[in-house]
């Protein structure tokens, strides 16, 4: 998930909205619900809410008039509009939704494999036992890269195929990163390679949250990969690669140096001097969850929350209007539970790569390569 810093954002009252957008308050009130714009309580007056300008701004030069499609196509990149057509998840109305079925109930009694059930369209899904590797991240990695490097493509493959290879691949990710081999439950082995069975209810809810989020940036990577025809584990070495960076799979690490002075100094005394910093505060808010990202709220009910993680919860609230992310939630279960610092990312990677197969089957079966072209800015072709 990409990290937006919510203290550089430009926020409008309704009544100014409504001014720039030239519509009724019905219709503004709709596009927050679709994710379209942005909207946060007003510091001043909870009863009222701000709108995000930039969202505000480019739903107005949409009404002004069609633009061209190299500027559609630009803004589509950053939070934009949905460039392709999906049947797998979507979030509507601050819910997140799987094949129409919602995440949120779901996570409260199903597990990883139950969703790779939905999310691939086939029967019941069981993930192979893999190799042991090293563990973390590199360990994931190098599982991937021999099973990619040795895989064949997915084009002239039947579906049932792909999908009992899917099982298998996920299942050898698993153990890279765990560096365990086993043929439990998803929740069961990270608990045991843990040695934290107490935590197994806990990394159940949150696997089942992780799974799929529609066209995320590590998602659009696998995605793009399998367009070519590379076998299922190449397309999950690309969605892996995209989510080892700090705005996506890694984000929960700037909770944990948040925590860490907030040890020293107090959890609301610690975000004040992140904002005083000028420095945004690590995983609050989420663009298309105005309300709060339901994932967070789902897995915090699940269990309480240490009292520094709690309190920079609450400060955070309190200081910036927002509520933490579902990277939050994730370094808190890490305190909570006392797991290894790489956790937050393991849980992620094993549990996206569920929606990273889900996607690649999909593009597959468009039988369409994904080549977008690029805006040449550069020197005049041809000249000296």
């Amino acid at each position: 998930m990409q990290k937006i810093n919510v203290s550089a954002m430009s926020w409008m009252t309704a009544e100014a909205a409504l001014a720039a957008l030239g519509t009724k308050p019905q219709t503004l009130y709709a596009n927050v619900s679709r994710g379209r714009i942005a909207a946060r309580p007003d510091p001043t007056d909870p009863r009222r809410s701000l709108y995000n300008a930039g969202d505000v701004e480019r739903l107005a030069a949409r009404h002004r008039g069609r633009r061209k499609s190299e500027a559609v196509a630009a803004e589509t990149m950053r939070w934009g509009d949905p460039v392709m057509p999906s049947t797998i998840s979507t979030v509507v109305r601050g819910r997140l939704y799987y094949r129409g079925k919602d995440a949120g109930i779901m996570a409260q009694t199903a597990n990883l494999e139950d969703v790779a059930g939905l999310l691939w369209g086939g029967g019941p899904v069981q993930f192979g036992a893999g190799d042991a590797g090293p563990g973390g991240a590199e360990g994931g990695l190098v599982a991937l890269a021999r099973l990619a490097a040795h895989g064949l493509p997915t084009l002239g493959r039947t579906r049932p195929v792909l999908e009992a290879e899917a099982g298998r691949v996920v299942g050898q990710l698993a153990a890279g990163i765990l560096g365990r081999t086993d043929d439990t439950p998803m929740h069961e082995r990270a608990a045991a390679a843990w040695e934290r069975p107490e935590a197994a209810e806990a990394i159940r809810m949150v696997l089942v949250l992780l799974a799929e989020h529609e066209l995320n940036a590590s998602t659009f990577a696998a995605r793009v990969a399998a367009s070519t025809g590379a076998p299922l584990a190449a397309a999950l070495l690309a969605g892996l690669s995209a989510l080892t960076g700090p705005r996506h799979g890694t984000a929960s690490s700037a909770v944990t140096a948040l925590a860490a002075l907030a040890r020293h100094v107090g959890p609301e005394a610690a975000v004040r001097q992140y904002l005083a910093e000028g420095r945004p505060l690590p995983c609050f808010g989420h663009p298309l969850y105005p309300q709060g990202d339901m994932r967070a709220a789902t897995l915090l009910a699940a269990f309480p929350p240490d009292a520094i993680h709690a309190g920079l919860a609450k400060a955070g609230l309190a200081l910036i209007g927002e509520a933490p992310d579902i990277d939050f939630a994730l370094a808190s279960l890490t305190a909570e539970f006392n797991l290894p610092a790489h956790a937050p990312f393991a849980l992620f990677a094993i549990a996206r790569s569920v929606g990273w197969i889900a996607h690649a089957l999909e593009q597959v079966e468009t039988g369409t390569l994904i080549r977008p072209r690029a805006q040449y800015i550069g020197p005049e072709p041809g000249g000296d």
